[in-house]
């Protein structure tokens, strides 16, 4: 590992302009480690939240167990990690804006149809901003959305180079 006074920045930089990234967790009954590969929603500072499809995922509730966490970039040239705190977001209003921001990102990917997630997401917002009730079509998105994992990561620790990206973990479930 390296480090040098504009690591900073070029973390920065691959953030920006980056989609993916791992995060290393430790399970919350084997005490193992596990690595998982998210898209994620940045700040632009020191903070990302990261989601994914619906559904229970051991991966949120080994954050919830054990919130010291390792994000590691894994696209461009150059790779970094840094230590980050994980807190698991259980708020509605809280972890709305979060999906939110988290769809739209998605949705920025290659060849995805974006105009069509977009009238739904701007739906959404308008609902949202008028605190008009989860009522019609708007109750099947707050049923998906109290379904999506929402995890908020601060960044902890000084950014470092790495020579290669972090490998991913085997697939496992926390059953020891």
């Amino acid at each position: 590992m390296t480090h040098s006074p504009d690591i900073e920045k070029q973390f920065r930089e691959v953030l920006a302009s980056s989609f993916f990234l791992r995060t290393t967790m430790r399970r919350r009954k084997s005490g193992g480690l596990r690595t998982i590969e998210t898209t994620y929603v940045w700040d632009g500072d020191r903070r990302m939240v990261i989601s994914g499809y619906p559904g229970p995922r051991d991966w949120v509730a080994n954050m919830g167990a054990h919130g010291d966490v390792t994000v590691s970039t894994v696209e461009g040239d150059r790779f970094f990690e840094t230590a980050g705190a994980a807190r698991v977001v259980r708020d509605r209003n809280e972890r709305v804006p979060h999906l939110i921001a988290f769809i739209e990102h998605w949705a920025e990917r290659p060849g995805f149809p974006r105009w069509r997630f977009m009238f739904i997401i701007n739906a959404i917002k308008i609902n949202r901003k008028l605190h008009l009730p989860w009522w019609g079509p708007f109750y099947f998105v707050r049923k998906i959305f109290d379904q999506m994992p929402c995890v908020e990561i601060t960044f902890t620790g000084d950014v470092v180079e790495i020579n290669e990206p972090v490998p991913m973990s085997e697939p496992q479930t926390d059953r020891p």
